[in-house]
């Protein structure tokens, strides 16, 4: 069992940057993908980045491409997204999620354990 714990999100205005953290407990964290989603409100959860459990590979939603990155560092069981040039469309709750799978892209109903979220605001 994997428990994920969310920080770094918070208020910041268009243009700028943030960089989320998802740190996991538990066994075997190598052996996860994680993903990353963002529900805002009104919306149905969405895929925003994922990352295989090698870190060889990685997905983004075409929305945030080209400005959001995902890196995990296994040895201290943290997933990243680091977010640049923010929109406010960008504005949700972001929730990180793991599934023990080798792959990148999974969807989004096979992750097993996801975190309670951390909200990030983007301000016009």
């Amino acid at each position: 069992q994997v428990q994920l714990v969310e920080s770094g999100g918070g208020l910041v205005q268009a243009g700028g940057s943030l960089r989320l953290s998802c740190a996991a407990s538990g066994r075997a964290f190598s052996r996860y993908a994680i993903g990353w989603f963002r529900q805002a409100p009104g919306k149905d959860r969405e895929f925003v980045a994922s990352v295989s459990s090698s870190n060889r590979a990685t997905h983004y939603a075409n929305s945030v491409k080209d400005r959001f990155t995902i890196s995990r560092d296994n040895a201290r069981n943290t997933v990243y997204l680091q977010m640049n040039s923010l929109k406010p469309e960008d504005t949700a709750v972001y929730y990180c999620a793991a599934v023990l799978s080798s792959r990148s892209a999974v969807p989004k109903y096979e992750y097993d354990y996801w975190g309670q979220g951390t909200q990030v605001t983007v301000s016009s």
